[in-house]
């Protein structure tokens, strides 16, 4: 089984400002440049952000990575795609991997990022979590709460689910971004608002949980795929 990211250690009982402080130069914003727009982050329907959000990753424990993991559905139909690190810092990035029925997208970038540490053990229902993401495309922001429940599945979203639910409040360009543990470690990547009415917060929010990741991961390497 792949062992996705490091250990960390013991986790605080609270987030707050050193959960912002393990994850952040984790998170890039993901801008692709859509179909019929010539700048990224662009193109985007009415109502929805125009932008995404990654995490880099490593599969290998090393601290220095140039993979990121994002959600599919933010670059399915890119002709490029530029990330923005912690820093302000842009640099073009490439599709390396997709999963379509979990809805995980893999990009390479030549800027080396630092990999987010990964709690591979799945989260309690009531535990405090933060969310990380490129929220309306205005830039890497956190909000936080609890986990609502685990197990999620057959909500419509993809073909394959196990979703973490969480009231944290996640909005239009979090996609792709992370759902983190009080220690700032990676518990879900963040995929789907569930809302009838309005592409908006609704306090009913989903991220892939780290299992998932683990077996997209895995499928990748036995379909000859190189991290």
């Amino acid at each position: 089984m792949i062992s996705l990211g490091v250990f960390g250690g013991a986790a605080n009982a609270d987030h707050g400002t050193k959960t912002w402080a393990k994850a952040q130069k984790s998170l890039v914003a993901v801008n692709p440049v859509w179909p019929g727009y010539d700048r990224p982050g662009f193109g985007a329907p009415p109502g929805t952000a125009p932008a995404g959000t990654g995490v880099y990753f490593s599969i290998n424990s090393a601290p220095d990575t140039v993979f990121i993991l994002t959600a599919a559905h933010v670059v399915a139909q890119a002709k490029s795609i530029e990330i923005v690190d912690f820093s302000g810092k842009p640099s073009p990035a490439y599709l390396h991997a997709i999963d379509w029925r979990r809805d995980i997208a893999i990009l390479k970038t030549d800027l080396i990022g630092t990999g987010i540490i990964v709690n591979n053990n799945r989260p309690l229902i009531g535990s405090h979590v933060c969310a990380l993401g490129n929220s309306f495309g205005l830039g890497t922001g956190m909000s936080c709460g609890i986990v609502s429940a685990v197990g999620r599945s057959n909500i419509g979203f993809n073909e394959i689910e196990d979703f973490i639910q969480t009231d944290a409040a996640v909005n239009p360009g979090m996609s792709g971004g992370a759902l983190v543990d009080s220690d700032g470690r990676l518990i879900g990547l963040i995929g789907g608002i569930f809302t009838k009415e309005a592409d908006i917060d609704a306090g009913v929010n989903f991220a892939i949980s780290v299992r998932l990741l683990r077996q997209s991961l895995a499928e990748h390497l036995t379909a000859g795929v190189r991290f």
